[in-house]
């Protein structure tokens, strides 16, 4: 623990990091908050089930994108107009009478205009530690940011169900433009520019490391979800054992980030960190009981935030600053989209095979994932003895002094 706080002692540091978490507090909480108004408004989960996946298609779509502009006209701009887009969209649908169809276009623009925060703090991280204490920050980004999915669902089915579902939406859009005006006003955003890309968009995807952490974080995040749906398959949506296991999978996600976070990161860290997810969910099946879920999940978490951790160092270390915030926004899609799909199989899975469907399908992603790992480690870079920062553009980098 005494590297962390050496690390949270220097200048500015635990400020981005609270101002980031903040900012990115709602993303665990709109999800759920469209689903409890949408169904209470309209009486059908499917068409609550509709509107969440055109606000996750829009968000996956335009998350390299809106990540990109930054480059272009940068990050306090995009991030400020984003920020007022999405706070207009996700407000219209709490208080207007919408019908389905607008319902479904609205959420898609408040999908497309998330700001993309994570994308610019990853960005700022290489600018304001020593490359040392790089790989330390990603994974207490990476152990911090399960604050974001314990709490936030637990706030919003508090205030949605005792309050009301419009109060839900709109204490998630307190957040989003709180935290957002107080990460955007942080000198560390004002500080860094990020430089125009020469290279095409999408380009950053050839880049073998970037592609590699692309293809296990959606297998890793398509494996969270149908965990998720399977534990609350097998206690119910009003029981509070399948909040405890999560908590739990959670906790154990924050035990391994703090763990691993100053184990150095040789080309088989993300394979050994999948295989921890893998052993952990596939021991999950054998049982649906309540203690053995909680213990082998506990397992399967210590992996998941070192993995996480493993991702944004490969990707810092393997492109130019210029290209950083759109590969972490192809990162951020891949995620996206396994979290759809492993939402999506489970669900299937759950109505042909029972509950334990999900947790099945939740062992396939983690060894697709592990085999990745497996497979991709020839193109692993080898941070051991190295640090995580960016290739320096060719070009200076202009800092302004706020």
């Amino acid at each position: 623990m005494g590297s962390y706080t050496q690390l949270l002692k220097r200048p500015g540091v635990g400020r981005i990091i609270a101002a980031q978490l903040t900012a990115r507090f709602p993303f665990g909480m709109i999800s759920l908050a469209f689903l409890l108004h949408i169904e209470h408004q309209t009486g059908s989960y499917a068409a609550a089930g509709l509107v969440l996946a055109a606000t996750s298609i829009g968000q996956a779509v335009a998350g390299p994108m809106t990540s990109r502009f930054m480059g272009v006209w940068g990050m306090r701009r995009v991030l400020t107009t984003t920020m007022i887009v999405c706070a207009i969209s996700v407000t219209a649908i709490a208080v207007l009478p919408l019908t389905l169809p607008w319902y479904v276009v609205v959420g898609t623009v408040a999908g497309i205009s998330m700001p993309p925060v994570q994308s610019a703090v990853r960005t700022i991280y290489p600018k304001i530690v020593p490359g040392n204490q790089l790989t330390p920050l990603f994974s207490l980004d990476a152990t911090a940011q399960e604050i974001i999915w314990v709490v936030g669902p637990v706030v919003t089915t508090f205030v949605s169900t005792q309050i009301g579902t419009v109060w839900g939406i709109l204490l998630a859009v307190a957040f989003l433009v709180g935290g957002g005006i107080w990460f955007i006003a942080s000198p560390e955003v004002g500080r860094v520019r990020i430089p125009r890309s020469k290279r095409a968009f999408g380009v950053v995807l050839r880049r073998p490391p970037v592609l590699l952490a692309t293809v296990v974080g959606f297998l890793l995040i398509g494996g969270c979800s149908a965990i998720e749906a399977g534990v609350v398959a097998v206690f119910g949506h009003g029981n509070p054992n399948s909040g405890i296991v999560l908590a739990i999978f959670s906790i154990g996600s924050i035990a391994g980030g703090l763990t691993f976070g100053r184990v150095p990161i040789g080309p088989w860290a993300m394979a050994r960190r999948m295989f921890i997810v893998f052993v952990g969910t596939a021991a999950a099946m054998a049982m649906m009981d309540f203690w053995w879920l909680a213990a082998t999940l506990f397992v399967a978490g210590i992996g998941i935030a070192p993995a996480l951790a493993v991702m944004y160092a490969i990707v810092s270390s393997s492109v130019k600053f210029s290209d950083t915030a759109e590969a972490y926004g192809w990162l951020n899609t891949g995620q996206l989209i396994g979290a759809a799909l492993g939402s999506a199989a489970a669900g299937l899975l759950i109505d042909s095979s029972g509950p334990q469907g999900a947790i099945w399908a939740a062992t396939a992603f983690t060894f697709l994932g592990f085999l990745a790992g497996v497979v991709g480690h020839r193109w692993h870079p080898d941070l051991r003895g190295r640090d995580a920062s960016p290739i320096p553009d060719t070009e200076p980098v202009p800092t302004q002094l706020s």
